[in-house]
């Protein structure tokens, strides 16, 4: 039997934020870090900033399942 991979279909974009003519330099980087959260973008940086080895992957696969499961 062979190895069954998940292919995600959504295509990964580096997050764009225009800056107005009048609109300030602080209002601009806080519409590009709600932007950058919402895509995700930052959470996988963080995520993929260490090595993970698959068994610990593993584990906290099966913690999370667990912690999910028990709420309900």
């Amino acid at each position: 039997m062979g190895t069954k991979f998940e292919v995600k279909k959504e295509a990964r974009r580096l997050a764009e934020v225009r800056v107005g003519e009048n609109e300030t330099f602080e209002s601009a980087l806080r519409r590009f870090n709600k932007k950058i959260q919402q895509s995700g973008i930052l959470a996988e940086a963080r995520r993929r900033e260490h090595y993970e080895k698959p068994s610990v992957k593993r584990k906290r696969k099966e913690a999370k399942k667990r912690k999910v499961t028990s709420r309900a």
